[in-house]
């Protein structure tokens, strides 16, 4: 009786998912790509491995790039599941995403996924609508010309302290893994850049009265386990002693992050171009600025933004440049020619360094730091885009459904890039390249308001290191007899954190005579 009671439920249930997912499936107008009993976008989805047919795996859009789109004969796919219904919307064909990034009232960015990063206040990235334009306003004056000056010299000045004082006169230094060298300078960086605080290599600084932990410390505490915090509740952050000292740098941050506001807006006016002083310059309305909760919640998004990505991108970068010597070469014979003082680079100098940019962009076309961008349809509407016949087709959009610009699919479309798979920086230094095909900082207005900070600290760091050390991968006998493709997938092996992170990147650095 009950068994036959559990299987007649069981039989409702699966007609009823069934169902549910051929209108979701119908709803966007069967459009092919991925069917999945998981839907990946699902909290288990990003559990549950990669199986045919159960679930795509947290890393699919990385690890699939472009080939879906060309199974499916059409640069926009939809991948619906049946745990929970429903279909979201892939697209990786560029005037397709430009009209979504441009048409910001018909395709919102969801501001419920970003909910978990709100622990400090709320800020421009969680945010939409009247509350976003109310902070935008007060924050893009805060990335300034003055304030992209100071993150060249204070680059430059972090890297000569590298030099010097910790690499000092070792001709050859091996990394187990190149993010213990990147995270450090993306967090020397965004310290004085962002909030003003000078940080060294070798500092070991005098702890404050009232405080636990060092700023410096606080820093990274935060800057480094912000998934270990994202995932965790309240309670479980007691457990363990380093998930407590965790907490502890949250709490440390939010207390430095409070008297910094306090002690600025009590002190003379003083002339500072760190994100930190422009924000508070600002934010002078008292109408419309933004309340302590929200100037701390902003701070705390320039600080991940400003930290983790650019650790990551450099580290990615230093590891293609490892694996291929020749692009190494001629980017170092280009600092060498353009730059009078490679040691001491000037700021108005960058504009010179076109080859070290377009190394830094094929990194970011290769492994953009966010492979998903969401987005939000507010209305029943369609989108069209052409297959590969080039026939139009149109996509149906209901109200409400969710949508993914593709960065990796987008990126590595051999409609707009040339052998996709392959780094080749030179692309990006032709005198035409599809703009439009290239979104590591997201694109309309709610592109990344700071891509010239993230640009300038990434080309100084690269020029610098290039300038003095040749980079090659460590050799380590359990690898020695692996090919060339065994030795790329192993060392740019990557997995989808917050931000796209690369998994092991063993390095060796050898003066330069």
């Amino acid at each position: 009786m009950w068994l036959q009671l559990i299987a007649t439920c069981a039989v409702a249930v699966a007609l009823q998912r069934t169902v549910a997912f051929w209108k979701a499936a119908r709803s966007v107008g069967n459009l092919r790509g991925y069917r999945t009993l998981v839907n990946t976008n699902s909290l288990v989805g990003q559990i549950v491995p990669r199986f045919r047919g159960l679930a795509q795996g947290r890393n699919y859009p990385f690890r699939d790039k472009h080939s879906v789109y060309a199974w499916a004969n059409c640069d926009v796919v939809a991948h619906v599941g049946v745990f929970p219904s429903g279909a979201n919307i892939l697209l990786a064909d560029a005037n397709t995403i430009k009209e979504v990034t441009l048409s910001r009232a018909r395709f919102p960015k969801p501001v419920d996924v970003y909910r978990a990063l709100t622990f400090f206040g709320f800020n421009i990235v969680a945010s939409e609508g009247e509350d976003w334009k109310r902070y935008r306003k007060i924050t893009a004056p805060a990335f300034s010309d003055r304030n992209n000056k100071l993150v060249w010299d204070e680059t430059v000045a972090i890297m000569n302290d590298l030099f010097e004082n910790v690499w000092g006169d070792k001709d050859i230094i091996t990394v187990d893994h190149c993010l213990d060298i990147t995270l450090p300078i993306a967090l020397f960086v965004i310290g004085i850049a962002g909030f003003g605080q000078k940080m060294s290599w070798k500092d070991d600084l005098v702890l404050p009265p009232g405080h636990e932990m060092t700023f410096k410390e606080a820093l990274y505490q935060v800057s480094t386990f912000v998934v270990t915090r994202l995932l965790l509740p309240d309670w479980a952050m007691a457990m363990t002693k380093k998930t407590r000292n965790i907490a502890l740098g949250y709490r440390e941050l939010k207390f430095y992050m409070a008297e910094m506001i306090e002690t600025r807006l009590k002190s003379e006016k003083a002339e500072r171009h760190d994100l930190f002083s422009s924000l508070l310059e600002a934010n002078s309305d008292e109408e419309e600025g933004l309340t302590p909760d929200e100037l701390m919640g902003n701070i705390f998004i320039f600080l991940l933004a400003g930290h983790e990505t650019a650790a990551h991108t450099l580290c990615f970068t230093f590891a293609l440049l490892a694996l291929y010597p020749d692009e190494q070469e001629k980017l170092y014979g280009q600092i060498k020619a353009v730059l009078p003082n490679p040691q001491r680079p000037r700021y108005e100098e960058m504009p010179l360094l076109t080859q070290s940019m377009a190394v830094f962009y094929e990194t970011l076309r290769m492994f953009p730091p966010v492979p998903l961008i969401p987005k939000r349809s507010a209305e029943d509407t369609s989108l069209s885009t052409t297959n590969a016949q080039g026939e139009t087709v149109i996509v149906p959009i209901p109200k409400g459904t969710d949508m993914s610009i593709d960065v990796p699919g987008l990126h590595y479309n051999p409609k707009y890039w040339e052998d996709p798979l392959s780094f080749k920086p030179d692309r990006f230094l032709k005198p035409v390249w599809n703009k439009d095909a290239f979104l590591p900082f997201s694109g309309g207005a709610r592109a990344c308001l700071g891509r010239k900070f993230f640009e300038t600290e990434g080309i100084a760091t690269l020029t610098m290191l290039i300038s003095r050390y040749k980079i090659s991968v460590k050799e380590e006998p359990q690898f020695a007899h692996e090919t060339f493709e065994q030795r790329k997938d192993r060392v740019l092996e990557n997995v989808p954190l917050l931000t796209l992170t690369p998994v092991r990147v063993p390095l060796v650095f050898t003066r330069r005579s």
